[in-house]
């Protein structure tokens, strides 16, 4: 396909088509200035998703339109993009002090759209993952114009192509967690219904237990795949089943959750079914390091045997994190294996689509990850987004071989202010390679140093733009978010290492990473800061305490400061044995933070949301009261009605929290600050 670099029409400027009134500098402005102001880091992803319908003859917009405002729908016909065709608000549907407000929105068929609102309606947080927000469902219908609510928090497991005005949900007794860190989401029972969007009825399809839980269904709605924990044995197993079938059929390996050896099917989230060959139904694609492999490898599967089959890929240095399908809907075609790299790397198995992903890569400014989100069946049309370091998230509409820019999840940042990220390897103390990104401010080093390490900390994480990255390089900081052993998607053996190593080998990790940097004479050996999110935070408090310090100062945020009380708290006596040690080493066994208080040597600012639902708000407050007790230095600010997560920070949480992030490192941070 050739794409032309013409508009689409003159009424496809970014900003002009999707909306955007914020109370902060102008885009000229913005981008006039070296440093980009604390306002434009501070707003909310300004727009949040576009997506084509799948006749193509309509675009859905999630997007807010004021600092202090609310996300909202626009639905645009993709013949006249000059007005919003429909606008839909939630927060007319308010009920108390708190606004309801869309959090999420998609297309299920031509004229359908099923998504997730919340509200406020609690404050304040009263036990773990205990929300402040209830959840609700809706779905809408364009030829009608109707807003319908849904009772009950559901996810879409299935559009069922087959079954147009029909879509497979699923809801049960799973809590909300938007980082996909919960250790015992893969154990709670989830049921799953039909949902009749014409008439607004959904009816049981499928109940799930302890025995078959985290349950995948084909694209007719049959259930072929469950996994499930034997209270018993301890053990995790794998069952499988045909369309038709009334009972589950178990398959491969058994895997004893009393061995910490496989605690990484558990936390890791990459292992299972991922998807099902477009030809052949019988066939499935799945995630596995199989036969003792270190690696997570994409297998076939055949459902008539219950037999693995080929291999079709496995990278070398890291885990196959899932699959990319065709980009056209219905055409379920695999295209490519994903897995982590300098970005979310692609192993091509669609010539058609790698020539136009690299058609699009051309096209595109700042390039990175680019990705076909939505597009319409005839293929003639679709929606694009890229996401990187030098582009917070763009948006881009490709219709009839041309292309032009819809948007941007924050427009008033100008790419040139903007930092690259570099991919590194580093060896640790003990010889173990570890993968890192390096944001690089402008100008000349050696650079003050912030080692930023991501929270979970079993989570996968690769830097496409990170905010909080590029607001620190912006700064002039250099930032090192190093992928410290536990982190996923390197391997087996990179996530086993940690093994309760909270505050051992885990922690040398970051400074081994922050030392290497000086090594390559890129940093300052005497101007270096922690900072870190949830078990960052918790890094950042164990950092404060180490011998022979390399840090000048830390920034604690939302940090797990007395792990042991989080564990005694959330502790479930029926745990398997790894499960329940892998809990316990986070503090009983490791460094617990509040009881190394006395050793502190260096500055502290913390920063902790009141509303913390997974990091509780008595992390904060018992360790102000023993930090002041010791009489430390140390600068404590409370983010009011703030919750964990950085989807529910507003605009008022971040710049509070950037202005102060940013004071500290420059006046506080050690002798003359950072």
């Amino acid at each position: 396909m050739k794409f032309l670099n013409a508009p689409l029409t003159a009424a496809m400027i970014g900003v002009s088509v999707l909306g955007l009134s914020v109370a902060a500098p102008s885009e000229t402005q913005a981008q006039s200035q070296s440093a980009v102001p604390i306002d434009v880091w501070a707003l909310r992803d300004v727009v949040n998703a576009v997506q084509l319908s799948p006749d193509g003859k309509h675009l859905l917009v999630h997007k807010v339109e004021s600092r202090e405002g609310t996300y909202l729908l626009e639905i645009y016909k993709t013949d006249d993009l000059s007005k919003p065709y429909r606008r839909l608000d939630a927060s007319s549907k308010r009920k108390g002090d708190h606004p309801m407000e869309i959090i999420s929105a998609s297309w299920v068929s031509d004229n359908y759209i099923f998504g997730s609102a919340w509200q406020i309606v609690r404050e304040k947080v009263k036990g773990p993952e205990e929300d402040t927000r209830e959840y609700a469902a809706y779905f809408y219908n364009l030829d009608t114009n109707k807003f319908q609510q849904v009772s009950g928090n559901f996810g879409i497991e299935n559009t069922l192509p087959n079954e147009p005005n029909k879509i497979l949900i699923s809801g049960g007794n799973a809590i909300p967690d938007p980082t996909g860190v919960d250790p015992f989401e893969a154990f709670r029972p989830t049921s799953y219904w039909k949902f009749d969007l014409k008439r607004g009825t959904k009816s049981l399809v499928i109940k799930g237990n302890d025995k078959y839980s985290n349950i995948r269904f084909d694209n007719n709605g049959n259930p072929r795949y469950a996994e499930g924990y034997d209270n018993g044995s301890k053990k995790l197993k794998y069952y499988y089943r045909q369309p038709g079938d009334g009972s589950w059929k178990q398959f491969g390996e058994e895997y004893d959750l009393d061995e910490y050896g496989n605690l990484y099917r558990v936390l890791g989230g990459l292992h299972g079914l991922r998807g099902f060959k477009h030809d052949d139904p019988n066939i499935g694609y799945i995630v596995d390091n199989r036969d003792g492999e270190d690696k997570a490898a994409l297998w076939e599967f055949d459902f008539s045997s219950g037999q693995f089959g080929q291999k079709l890929f496995q990278a070398e240095d890291a885990d196959v994190l899932g699959l990319q399908t065709h980009s056209i809907p219905g055409n379920d075609k695999l295209v490519a294996a994903r897995f982590s790299g300098a970005k979310r790397e692609r192993h091509w198995f669609d010539e058609e689509e790698k020539a136009l992903y690299e058609a699009l890569e051309q096209q595109i400014p700042y390039a990175h990850s680019v990705s076909i989100t939505s597009r319409s069946r005839d293929g003639s049309t679709m929606v694009v987004t890229n996401r990187g370091p030098r582009d917070p998230g763009s948006f881009w509409l490709v219709k009839d071989g041309q292309m032009a820019k819809l948007g941007s999840r924050n427009p008033l940042v100008n790419p040139d202010q903007l930092a690259d990220v570099q991919y590194i390897r580093y060896p640790a103390r003990d010889g173990k390679m570890i993968p890192g990104y390096v944001t690089v401010p402008k100008g000349e080093g050696p650079f003050p140093l912030v080692v930023l390490p991501h929270g979970g900390p079993h989570v996968n994480e690769i830097i496409t733009y990170d905010e909080w990255g590029q607001l620190l390089a912006n700064a002039g900081y250099m930032v090192l978010q190093p992928q410290y052993r536990m982190s996923v998607g390197w391997g087996q053996d990179h996530f086993d290492s940690a093994y309760g190593e909270h505050g051992g080998a885990m922690q040398d990790d970051k400074d081994d990473g922050a030392m290497y940097l000086v090594e390559q004479g890129l940093v300052d050996p005497d101007r270096i800061a922690m900072f870190g999110w949830s078990y960052g935070g918790y890094a950042a408090l164990v950092s404060l305490s180490r011998e022979n310090n390399i840090y000048q100062c830390a920034i604690a945020g939302a940090a797990v400061a007395d792990p042991e009380k989080v564990y005694n708290m959330r502790r479930n006596p029926n745990s398997p044995k790894a499960l329940d040690d892998w809990g316990k080493r986070r503090g009983t066994i490791g460094i617990n933070p509040i009881k190394e208080v006395s050793k502190v040597n260096i500055p502290l600012l913390m920063v902790h949301p009141e509303d913390d639902r997974r990091v509780m708000y008595f992390n904060f407050t018992d360790y102000k009261k023993e930090f002041e007790k010791a009489g430390k230095e140390g600068q404590f600010v409370t983010l009011e009605d703030a919750d964990h997560f950085y989807v529910t920070l507003m605009y008022n949480h971040q710049q509070q929290f950037y202005t102060k992030m940013l004071d500290y490192l420059a006046n506080d941070c050690g002798p003359g600050g950072l």
